[in-house]
């Protein structure tokens, strides 16, 4: 992000109703190798070209926030390869993650992962080093401090069905589990802060906390999301949660969290009746069925729809209720810009 738009963020977290409502957007390899033409092994592995595309996407769309902002991400590989987890990487499809963990009782060899050295890690650091003369020169800088959340990492490495069966049967295991990962998040986002001086955001991504109900989101996932999200002194604390949100939502406040990114089958007054008053609200456009694929003036149509039923329009990002979905063409991002 520019300082401009930095600016713009922190006006909107302090609570100012801006005219008109500033757009942002999650942007990552899901979406940015196919709209500059080149394969995801590519966008991975080849620096110059994530370097050129992420440059391009600013220079052509000036007036959206991208959030993170040249985000040096493996897809889902980037912390549990750290871990030990095995990473699988095809020539033009979204990377996945293998299980590393088979049985409850082998929680208890788990070690927490060196984040200076381990899997991906350094590689995202070495990325933006070497790319940020290039970043900055652009106007930009490195804002956030970005990782997938606790229970997420957590249920790459042991499998996603046995987490969660696992919260139930085995809830010793799991929050032995929890605190390892935690542990390396705080370890993570600090490295990241302390190498970027930039910084000053911290943003996580965790789905399966959607997953939860009331009960065992207290004891699951709050402590360790407030804990990662207090490892720095930031000012925008931002959490992405595109599954079920309104458990998540009614807990935001005491984790810390004061900008939530969620699923598109919530609507914006809904979320701001769960979230409350304190919490930018980005959204909440339909990534797929209608970004990706309506026409320019539909997704005009459905944001004006969305703000109608808002009685102010304090802390609100217009964006899409997750990130930016294969194939959206850019006429519907510079379509988000004319919002009402």
């Amino acid at each position: 992000m520019t300082d401009p738009q930095w600016q713009t963020l922190l006006r909107l977290v302090e609570g100012e109703v801006l005219d008109p409502l500033p757009a942002g957007l999650i942007i990552d390899s899901p979406w940015l190798p196919g709209w500059a033409g080149i394969s995801m092994l590519e966008y991975f592995n080849i620096e110059q070209l994530w370097l050129e595309t992420n440059l391009r996407a600013v220079r052509q769309f000036p007036e959206v926030l991208f959030l993170p902002g040249f985000w040096a991400e493996y897809g889902m590989c980037t912390e549990p390869s750290a871990f030990g987890a095995k990473c699988v990487f095809l020539e033009d499809a979204f990377p996945y993650v293998g299980r590393s963990i088979f049985d409850f009782d082998q929680i208890r060899h788990v070690e927490k992962p060196n984040c200076r050295t381990d899997g991906l890690l350094p590689f995202v650091l070495h990325r933006l080093r070497r790319c940020r003369p290039a970043i900055e020169a652009a106007g930009h800088r490195i804002r956030f401090a970005v990782a997938r959340g606790p229970l997420n990492i957590a249920s790459y490495l042991l499998g996603h069905t046995e987490f969660l069966m696992g919260v139930k049967t085995n809830p010793g295991e799991i929050h032995a589990l929890l605190r390892i990962v935690t542990d390396f998040l705080c370890e993570w986002i600090a490295l990241q802060a302390e190498t970027f001086d930039s910084i000053d955001g911290i943003m996580l991504l965790d789905d399966l906390i959607g997953f939860l109900g009331d009960d065992d989101f207290r004891e699951f996932a709050l402590p360790y999301l407030k804990e990662a999200f207090a490892a720095r002194p930031v000012s925008v604390r931002f959490l992405h949660n595109d599954a079920a949100g309104k458990v998540t939502a009614r807990h935001l406040a005491e984790m810390g969290v004061n900008m939530f990114n969620f699923s598109f089958n919530h609507s914006l007054g809904e979320m701001r009746q769960w979230a409350g008053e304190t919490v930018v609200l980005v959204g909440n456009i339909p990534p797929r069925d209608v970004f990706a694929q309506a026409a320019p003036q539909e997704i005009r149509r459905w944001i004006a729809d969305q703000l109608a039923g808002m009685q102010d329009r304090h802390r609100i990002l217009i964006s899409c209720g997750g990130g930016v979905s294969p194939g959206t063409p850019s006429e519907n991002l510079q379509a988000l810009t004319s919002n009402p």
